[in-house]
């Protein structure tokens, strides 16, 4: 911490030795702050001997007797002249009403701060320390203890008068004392040495360890971390001690209670103070260094350290030099560190200065990333904790991150970092394009300026636009292509556009930009006529989404010239806006590309374009001959004289031989199949499909005298013809290729129909058992007949009303009932009888009957 005047706050660095400033990259843990208002005024006249704290105030002595009360602040509150001399300790109890003090000229005093009660004792002797009970408030803890030589316990009687007993003496002079809940730990000459109230016995005894040391130069400091814990601090050794409870079986004539000493470490200077931080230590330590000129010690800035103790050694978190006033002539004994627990504060004392440290909070910890130049850190730091900074605003630590950025070159991660910092600040968006444009980074920002909520003044749109026109076509494209065509003025625009054009006519780039820029003003016309010139794919959907219909209509072979596909299924998905008449009058100069219209059109529904089928003939014969028989199958519109004349002209065979087939003149096609395509296959096809007797006997006949066409009929025609026929025409002699695999295949042909036949026959006779047997068990089972039946013919109950009279009932298999009297009777040649009702109905065998008498 350098001294600058009266300066109250002291950076971070200030308070690092100067040699470690320029490479310490660590963040301090500490801030430092001097204790000002009416502690400068005190310190300008007196000098500061001793302090305690407390939550709600502070009380200070000093050199010339004189103890004030202060604010956190440093504001007097309240002054008491105790003594000519030096004021050696004060004490304070944990309720802050009653204070304790002692000076070098042995008085001691102990007074209430808002009650009248009050001790005052002069002995004959220096007084070093003094302590209040903790509760000093209640009445039956009306205790403190002092110390010069020996160790005084004073109590307050029930008479109201102070009795005191010596605790301890002999080992030289009381220099360190800490009373916390029953325990008291003081520090005399030989060591540490602590105290139970309760059971009035000393419990430990702590040697010091380098008795080479003054005590009265380098005093021991001892702190109390919780009611268990003590901290010894004495020239560079630490010891943190436990105070435990000792075991029954354990105890004879032993203390109830024992130390144990949890971790002992040697320091590299001399402690002055000690104080906790959670589980880590705050050690104020006395530093002298040797002069490289002279070669002779001299006082260094003190130093405040956090450490992490452990077993045996230390590992040090933070190590702060601090310029102290006057720390040139200042002794070990002469610093004193003094803490408030409840807010984690710390006040380094010494004779010309008082100086508070306290814990940083996140408005230095962003402090500390600002100076180091960490702004993203900084701006994340500031996010998560936006709703406990003070002293900062994002917005404003955004901003400083994009003068950052900008400053070291990185345009494009400035200008990235705008979207996120400025957000929807449109005059902060005004100010940063501004800003870039005086740099020459335009092309920069403009991929994230906001398009819609902000949306920024149209003169910076357009500006962007100006600049990638003059230098950069495909980005200028790009950002209209991506940019509302309402955030700039489109006007102004096209006519920049068109003076470019003026020098580089030709240009696809800017001619595309142009037709889109048309496009947002809603002049579709002109847009429609650059697409395609430019044969440019976007030109179907610019049709389709503004309806554009009516404009095309002179433009069909243009648009079939581009991509026919396309233009076809559009033209086609829209016949109420652009009828067939008027596509087919259109492309009548180009009959290829009004076949491809009227194929697809045919594909899409036979009767449609039905007036066009005869003209479809000639185009598919000339353009499309593979698709021509499939039309002439499935059209039932086109002319088939016509037909057939085209395909004679053109000798096309299969199509002749359809037509001749579907006219009925199925000989002469098969006439031309065996004549011009000497196919047999085919020819048996045919003659299948026509399944007619006369056509395969031309068939045969036309074969007889070619052995590979009978090769080919022997084959095929087993299932269709008899076989017989044709082996029987065969002439003696006539060599046929493969006959005999043609004869196996005729008997394996004949095998497998009669296994078949016989396999159908097993199946049948097995089902009909099936159902024979199951018809059986049906006609088997008993039916239930009582008084709710009724007789099917006359409708009277079947079971007469009186059961013990003899009666007569038939039940049929259908579950019909009669009395036997009311059928008719069975027949001379057939005794069988059927129920009336299923045999009227035809229903077959219904009735194997059931004849049930009584």
């Amino acid at each position: 911490m350098a001294e600058a005047g009266e300066q109250e706050t002291v950076s971070p660095e200030e308070s690092t030795d100067e040699s470690e400033e320029e490479e310490s990259e660590e963040e301090p843990k500490l801030k430092y702050e001097r204790l000002s208002n009416g502690v400068t005024e005190i310190l300008q006249k007196d000098a500061a001997s001793c302090m305690t704290v407390h939550d709600k105030f502070l009380a200070l002595g000093t050199h010339y007797g004189k103890v004030y009360l202060l604010d956190v602040q440093g504001n007097i509150t309240q002054k008491f002249d105790v003594s000519p001399v030096k004021i050696n300790q004060i004490s304070l109890d944990e309720s802050g009403e009653h204070l304790g003090v002692c000076s070098e000229d042995g008085k001691v005093q102990v007074f209430g701060l808002y009650t009248g009660e009050e001790f005052h004792e002069t002995f004959d002797c220096p007084i070093k320390i003094i302590a209040v009970h903790p509760h000093f408030v209640r009445s039956s803890c009306k205790q403190f203890v002092t110390g010069g030589k020996k160790l005084l316990l004073f109590e307050r009687s029930w008479m109201s008068r102070w009795k005191s007993s010596v605790l301890h003496e002999g080992e030289g002079n009381i220099r360190s004392v800490k009373w916390r809940g029953h325990l008291i730990a003081w520090a005399n000459n030989m060591g540490v040495k602590i105290f139970d109230i309760t059971s009035k016995q000393r419990i430990t005894n702590v040697p010091r360890d380098d008795v080479s040391l003054r005590p009265d130069m380098y005093p021991c400091s001892l702190c109390w971390k919780d009611s268990v814990t003590l901290i010894i601090g004495w020239g560079t050794s630490v010891k943190i001690c436990s105070v435990k409870e000792r075991h029954a079986s354990e105890m004879r004539d032993l203390p109830s209670r024992y130390v144990e000493i949890v971790s002992q470490f040697e320091t590299e200077f001399y402690i002055s103070g000690l104080a906790p931080l959670c589980d880590q230590l705050v050690v104020l330590s006395y530093v002298k260094e040797v002069s490289e000129k002279t070669e002779r010690e001299y006082c260094a800035r003190p130093r405040l350290d956090i450490i992490q103790p452990l077993s045996e050694a230390c590992e040090e978190i933070s190590s702060d030099a601090l310029t102290v006033r006057g720390f040139q002539e200042n002794e070990c004994r002469d610093y004193h560190l003094e803490y408030s627990e409840g807010e984690s504060l710390f006040y380094i004392v010494s004779p010309r200065d008082v100086v508070v440290a306290k814990e940083r909070d996140q408005d230095d910890h962003i402090d500390w990333l600002l100076e180091k130049k960490k702004y993203e850190e900084a701006l994340m730091a500031a996010e998560i904790s936006q709703k406990n900074i003070k002293r900062h605003k994002i917005l404003d630590i955004g901003l400083a991150y994009i003068n950052h950025l900008v400053e070291k070159g990185e345009y494009d991660i400035a200008a990235r970092k705008c979207q996120k910092i400025l957000g929807k600040n449109a005059a902060l968006w005004e100010y940063e394009v501004y800003k870039f444009k005086e740099i020459g980074q335009l092309k920069a920002i403009s991929p994230y300026l906001p398009r819609g909520d902000p949306v920024l003044k149209p003169l910076i749109y357009e500006m962007i636009l100006h600049e990638f026109l003059e230098s950069d076509y495909e980005g200028f494209a790009t950002l209209v292509r991506e940019w509302p065509g309402d955030l700039y003025n489109n006007s102004v625009i096209v006519q920049a556009v068109r003076e470019h054009l003026k020098k580089d006519s030709q240009n696809r780039t800017l001619l595309q930009t142009l037709a889109e820029l048309y496009t947002y003003d809603k002049n579709y016309g002109n847009a429609l006529e650059i697409y395609l010139t430019l044969r440019h794919k976007d030109v179907f959907q610019l049709i389709h989404k503004h309806n554009l219909f009516s404009s095309i209509k002179d433009k069909i072979v243009l648009l079939m010239d581009f991509d026919s596909e396309k233009a076809v299924d559009m033209l086609l998905d829209n016949e109420d806006k652009i009828s067939i008449k008027k596509v087919v009058e259109e492309l009548e100069d180009r009959p290829e590309l009004q076949h491809v219209y009227l194929h697809k059109l045919f594909k899409r529904d036979h009767h449609k374009g039905q007036r066009y089928h005869e003209k479809q003939i000639s185009l598919y014969a000339e353009y499309d001959r593979p698709n021509l028989l499939p039309f002439l199958r499935d059209s039932t519109h086109c002319p088939l004289e016509k037909a057939l004349e085209i395909c004679h002209q053109r000798n096309f065979v299969e199509e002749t031989v359809y037509l001749l087939s579907r006219m009925g003149n199925s000989r002469s096609a098969l006439k031309m199949i065996m004549e011009e395509l000497h196919d047999v296959d085919k020819a048996i096809e045919f003659a299948k499909e026509q399944d007619d007797a006369e056509l395969w006997e031309d068939l045969i006949l036309y074969s007889i005298d070619k052995p590979p066409f009978i090769t080919g009929l022997l084959n095929n025609i087993g299932t269709h013809v008899d076989p017989i026929l044709l082996i029987h025409r065969i002439k003696e002699g006539m060599e046929i290729p493969n006959l005999r695999d043609s004869l196996v295949k005729i008997l394996q042909d004949y095998n497998l129909q009669i296994l078949l036949r016989e396999g159908c026959k097993k199946i049948l006779v097995a089902d009909s058992l099936s159902l024979l047997k199951k018809m059986h068990r049906t006609q088997m089972k008993g039916i239930l007949v009582d008084e709710e039946n009724v007789c099917e013919s006359c409708l009277a109950p079947i079971l007469p009303s009186d059961a013990a009279k003899p009666f007569s009932m038939v039940v049929f298999h259908c579950r019909h009932m009669f009395h036997k009297e009311c059928l008719p009777v069975p027949s001379m040649t057939s005794q069988a009888q059927f129920c009336n009702i299923c045999s009227a109905k035809h229903r077959g065998p219904g009735s194997a009957i059931l004849e049930m008498k009584k």
